[in-house]
């Protein structure tokens, strides 16, 4: 807990933050890490079998592949998040299930799904962009910063 808020906090709070702080249990960070690691690693390697799939058997160009390897994904994502099995993996897993691509349309499918009995417009599209909102400004901006950094040291490559 930060300084600020202990100043903030009454002696008993603080005693009571100090007590409960002794009795948590520890977290298994190593273990934690490698089911983080794990799970998305297997997600990557389902992406990649889908991507094989898309452009060895069915013939489709690699970028075109890699796009419906991306929507196939999402697909998934929805699709598991739906029956309530991505979010016991979730749980798991932790980070390793959260960071891919899968992770994000389970943050907003789960929010969809949770506020439909309020509407289309103020439940599910209010709702489901609240956290990936900040998502995808954070996303649009780091893009604007790291094109505007290769125009200043790369000018010859504005073109691609």
């Amino acid at each position: 807990m930060a300084n600020k808020q202990l100043k903030k906090m009454t002696p008993v709070q603080q005693e009571y933050q100090a007590l409960a702080k002794k009795h948590e249990p520890p977290r298994p960070l190593l273990l934690n890490c490698i089911k983080a690691f794990f799970v998305g690693g297997l997600i990557c390697i389902v992406g990649q079998a889908i991507q094989d799939i898309y452009t060895k058997s069915l013939k489709i160009p690699i970028n075109n592949a890699a796009t419906a390897t991306v929507a196939t994904m999402i697909l998934l994502s929805v699709i598991l998040t739906s029956i309530g099995i991505y979010d016991k993996l979730g749980q798991w897993a932790g980070a390793g299930s959260a960071v891919p691509v899968t992770g994000f349309a389970n943050s907003m499918a789960s929010a969809a799904i949770e506020h439909r009995s309020e509407g289309f417009v103020l439940g599910v599209g209010g709702q489901m962009f609240k956290l990936a909102g900040s998502v995808i400004v954070f996303g649009t901006v780091a893009a604007i910063i790291v094109a505007a950094l290769h125009l200043l040291f790369n000018p010859n490559l504005s073109g691609g």
